[in-house]
């Protein structure tokens, strides 16, 4: 059986990401609709890549689709996702998951009642250096994970077009859009482990400069309301701690990214991949001359998704798991807010330290 997918929202993530990679795919999946609330868009994206059908209103593609990739802003994930499930759809939604826990939960419940496939596209978990440290971290090589020290730095590279910088489509800036793979990765690699206390701190006074440097394209820095740097100390129910940065804006020398997880039996290093131990009177730095798996996690990423809706797999990204990625989330925007940190209830909302 071949699966039919739909696109909802037809812009950059789409046509760089999703669709090429679903085409790779074969005689698993086929694109078979786009949708976008811009015309034009809609119908140019489907003569380029030779998509049968386009739409202007998502939900006149439902006799079209068996699922859908939703790729708009994510003011509107909840919205389309609950109604694509109802519709008897599955459903790969872009990350972040959806603006707010609670819009997270009511996308959770869509999924249990109507027993259709809701992930989310962290595709940092497809990628093959990530791939080979859940292998290690599930052999046991670094033992009860203690301190985790995560990075998503990018030097002076605010995204300076579509919606990246417009708070009431988005919901935030740095962290909702880039920050938030980490994390998500973090959680996953240690097992998905219970988000304890919070304590968070955002800025945005780099952007707001009238005198703007920026690398990807221009802004206005009067209006820029949303966070490009923003810092985290995170407490988790197994004990560990997360030191967490991210930023669009850093003025560092470079790029940085960087998922360190060091425990009581080793380390081991993400990005890049390297495993340290200190073992029979040494201690020992050992790197990966080559790694298996796809250069680019799109692909992978697609496949675990049709696979997940044909039954044949499991979905790599839970729909709950990733709602757990959206509670730190919230949480830092709050503490940063209420200048307190944070301790989180188990199922939904925050409370006040």
């Amino acid at each position: 059986m071949k699966l039919r997918v739909g696109i909802i929202g037809a812009g950059g993530i789409a046509q760089g990401r999703h669709i090429p990679a679903f085409q790779q795919l074969g005689d698993k999946a086929e694109i078979t609709a786009v949708s976008d609330v811009n015309v034009e868009v809609a119908r140019n994206v489907a003569e380029k890549f030779h998509v049968p059908n386009y739409f202007t209103t998502f939900q006149d593609m439902w006799d079209h689709v068996d699922a859908v990739v939703i790729c708009t802003p994510n003011k509107f994930h909840r919205e389309i996702t609950v109604a694509a499930l109802d519709a008897g759809k599955h459903v790969l939604c872009e990350k972040p998951m959806a603006m707010t826990v609670e819009e997270c939960a009511e996308m959770v419940e869509a999924e249990k009642r109507s027993g259709k496939v809701l992930s989310i596209a962290y595709h940092y978990r497809f990628m093959k250096e990530s791939q080979a440290a859940k292998r290690l971290m599930e052999a046991g090589e670094v033992g009860n994970p203690l301190v985790v020290r995560v990075q998503a730095l990018r030097r002076r590279k605010v995204p300076g077009w579509g919606v990246f910088t417009n708070k009431e489509l988005q919901g935030g800036g740095s962290l909702i859009d880039y920050g938030c793979h980490l994390l998500d990765l973090t959680l996953w690699l240690l097992g998905n482990p219970r988000v304890v206390e919070v304590s968070g701190q955002t800025y945005n006074t780099v952007s707001r400069d009238a005198e703007q440097v920026n690398q990807w394209g221009s802004f206005d820095a009067e209006t820029f309301e949303v966070d490009d740097h923003v810092t985290s100390y995170i407490r988790l129910g197994n004990g560990a701690t997360v030191l967490f940065e991210t930023s669009w804006a850093a003025n560092i020398p470079d790029d940085a990214e960087l998922l360190s997880i060091s425990g009581d039996r080793g380390g081991l290093n993400v990005f890049p991949f390297a495993v340290n131990k200190a073992e029979n009177g040494m201690m020992t730095t050992t790197k990966a001359d080559w790694i298996s798996g796809n250069d680019t996690p799109d692909i992978p990423q697609a496949l675990n998704f049709v696979e997940s809706c044909l039954g044949q797999a499991e979905p790599l990204v839970k729909a709950e798991e990733a709602m757990n990625t959206s509670r730190i989330i919230e949480a830092i925007y709050a503490s940063s807010l209420m200048g307190k940190s944070i301790q989180l209830q188990n199922e939904k909302g925050v409370t006040k330290a």
